[in-house]
């Protein structure tokens, strides 16, 4: 059985996720498949870089600082502090925005899933 951890994001390192004319997105996952094989939890900083993708995984953001923004079946929505959005796998996205926000995916081992690691 696992124990209770307090993760700090400020002691993660996050990397680089997209680079774009408009900015640069950060990623850091916070709680690897050896803590739970079934989600993947993390935090990213979002600085206007738009990056597109098709998700592989069902996501819920949670803006923690700034307006993160999100661009799906012709729809953009803005996304502030206290907000979360749920995005469906399979859906087509752009992501964009000036924020800072956690993210929980499902299932955790996608990579795995999809051949992609």
């Amino acid at each position: 059985m696992s124990e209770v951890r307090l993760v700090d994001s400020k002691q993660l390192i996050f990397n680089l996720r997209g680079e774009t004319p408009q900015g640069t997105a950060y990623v850091a996952r916070a709680l690897g498949a050896d803590v739970s094989p079934n989600m993947g939890i993390g935090f990213a900083r979002w600085e206007g870089a738009e990056v597109s993708w098709k998700l592989l995984y069902d996501e819920v953001i949670f803006v923690i600082e700034g307006c993160f923004e999100l661009t799906a079946n012709g729809q953009k929505y803005e996304v502030r502090p206290g907000q979360m959005l749920w995005i469906p796998e399979g859906t087509e996205l752009i992501y964009g925005g000036h924020a800072c926000f956690g993210y929980v995916v499902y299932p955790g081992n996608w990579k795995e899933i999809h051949g992609l690691s």
